[in-house]
């Protein structure tokens, strides 16, 4: 059986050795000191170990687009990146910008102090303003909701928002802000959304074994620099 996630980011199939798993990840450069040469050698990797996209900051997606063409790996982008804390019109901006710029997806930053409020109300207005964005744009919404700073509840409260709103997927972590991925939050955010919106673990997933055992607890997506490693086997040494 094929492991090819459908469009909305559900897997097809639980095929993860690590010959199959590449179109599971996100291959991602997001450290703010990446030099375009270092953004091309990510790109270089994508396309040879035919990795579901290339995750960078906004500034170098022309240059993933361009350095992608023809490979069938898709360009990723990131918005509010990595507090969150900008308004949903600034990211809704930033967000058309960046897939006028050629991303195919869009991962967000949720405002993180309503999450802590437990205001769903302004939740769901904070990704709704970006999702419209980048749907008419064609593109796809990933809405990371942070899970390190939030408790069980809020993250159900965040993953309910990013249904209600009208996203494609939920995140996990940036990577930045504290713990990454744990198959506990994963499985929570797969209950919460169900079968229909994918679920992206990210932050801290170094090996065959970690992206294994998110995809079992409900991942339809892994988003890690140390790609390389976790499809042959070894053990990523990258804090991402």
């Amino acid at each position: 059986m094929s492991n090819e996630a459908t469009t909305d980011g559900t897997a097809a199939g639980t095929d993860t050795t690590a010959g199959t798993i590449a179109s599971y990840i996100d291959h991602t450069l997001l450290k703010p000191e990446a030099s375009e040469a270092e953004v091309l050698k990510v790109c270089a990797e994508a396309a040879e170990y035919h990795f579901k996209s290339v995750c960078v900051n906004p500034i170098w997606v022309k240059t993933v687009k361009t350095a992608l063409k023809g490979s069938g790996v898709l360009t990723c982008s990131v918005i509010g990146f990595p507090l969150g804390a900008t308004p949903s019109d600034v990211k809704a901006f930033e967000a058309r910008g960046a897939v006028l710029d050629g991303a195919d997806e869009i991962d967000m930053v949720i405002n993180i102090a309503a999450a802590r409020a437990n205001d769903k109300g302004a939740l769901v207005d904070d990704i709704r303003a970006v999702a419209e964005s980048v749907h008419a744009g064609g593109a796809i919404l990933k809405v990371i909701i942070e899970t390190a700073l939030l408790e069980d509840a809020q993250k159900v409260l965040a993953c309910e928002a990013a249904v209600e709103a009208g996203a494609d997927f939920v995140k996990t972590s940036t990577g930045f802000n504290g713990g990454g991925a744990t198959v506990e939050d994963v499985a929570l955010m797969r209950r919460t959304v169900g079968p229909g919106l994918g679920v992206k673990a990210s932050g801290g997933v170094r090996s065959l074994a970690d992206a294994q055992a998110m995809i079992a607890a409900g991942a339809t997506r892994i988003g890690a620099s140390s790609g390389i490693a976790i499809v042959k086997g070894e053990q990523g040494s990258s804090a991402y």
